[in-house]
């Protein structure tokens, strides 16, 4: 599809959004929706678009990155109509960045490796928080991690504080370390537990939680991949060990333990 063609294709989505946000002809769902009404579509579209790229289905991904397209364009014309701002605002908006945070493309063709690259990227916006807060007058107050949503999920929010944190040196100083952390926080976890304290307990949890994404940044491993993996193995683990109970008359609810188990032991050395 050529610039031409995708120009044209994106004013006309521009236009039915409009349309179906008209007073008069509108559609009425739309018409009820505001910025928060729909703040969860957008998020929920994002982790759909993420959901066909990790089953590599990649027709439907060219639906689901529809669908997320369609967020932006929404929300800009519910702006537009507010006298906010526009999706050619939005669009220029985005623009502007990628040319300022890329120095070495649209400026001075320097020659950098992706860690460079990323590197240069963050050191940019550190500038851009220091002038945003500068802007507000709050030079004096500003700190590394402002701007870290806090409408994040917890685990991705941790490995954003965690990146932060470790660029002005607030970091361990090798895997082993962090692995080291890792084993103090469970130690203190389990104490808790053993004492019955239940809220100290819930506080222990975050912090073993955060030491392990703390411990997976340093070794260049993300928390929040690995999990979601993890979870896409127990689905199929677990979904295997119910066809089994099926075929050997098995009822999985009262099966116990110590069958299901071996069932899982079984599924887990025949995947390798």
């Amino acid at each position: 599809m050529g610039t031409d063609t995708t120009h044209d294709g994106f004013a006309r989505l521009v236009e039915i959004m409009a349309q179906l946000r008209d007073p008069d002809t509108g559609c009425p769902w739309d018409l009820e929706q505001d910025f928060r009404s729909i703040r969860h579509n957008t998020i929920e579209e994002a982790y759909e678009v993420a959901d066909a790229i990790e089953r590599e289905d990649y027709q439907d991904l060219v639906s689901e990155l529809g669908d997320l397209i369609l967020q932006p364009v929404f929300h800009a014309q519910m702006a537009a109509e507010a006298g906010l701002f526009t999706i050619d605002d939005v669009v220029g908006s985005i623009i502007e960045k990628l040319v300022r945070r890329h120095p070495h493309i649209f400026e001075s063709r320097n020659e950098m490796s992706s860690d460079g690259v990323l590197n240069q990227w963050e050191d940019i916006k550190e500038e851009e928080r220091k002038e945003r807060a500068k802007h507000r007058g709050t030079v004096q107050h500003t700190s590394i991690l402002d701007d870290v949503p806090a409408t994040l999920p917890p685990l991705m929010r941790a490995e954003k504080l965690a990146k932060r944190a470790a660029r002005v040196g607030f970091d361990w100083p090798d895997v082993s370390a962090a692995l080291d952390k890792v084993q103090e926080e469970l130690d203190e976890l389990r104490a808790e537990l053993a004492g019955g304290n239940s809220k100290r307990s819930q506080e222990e949890l975050g912090d073993l939680l955060f030491a392990i994404v703390a411990m997976a940044r340093k070794a260049s491993l993300s928390a929040s991949a690995a999990l979601a993996e993890a979870n896409v193995k127990f689905i199929r683990r677990f979904q295997e060990i119910e066809a089994r109970c099926r075929a050997d008359g098995v009822d999985i609810s009262t099966a116990g333990l110590d069958p299901l188990q071996q069932y899982w032991d079984a599924v887990k050395q025949e995947e390798g």
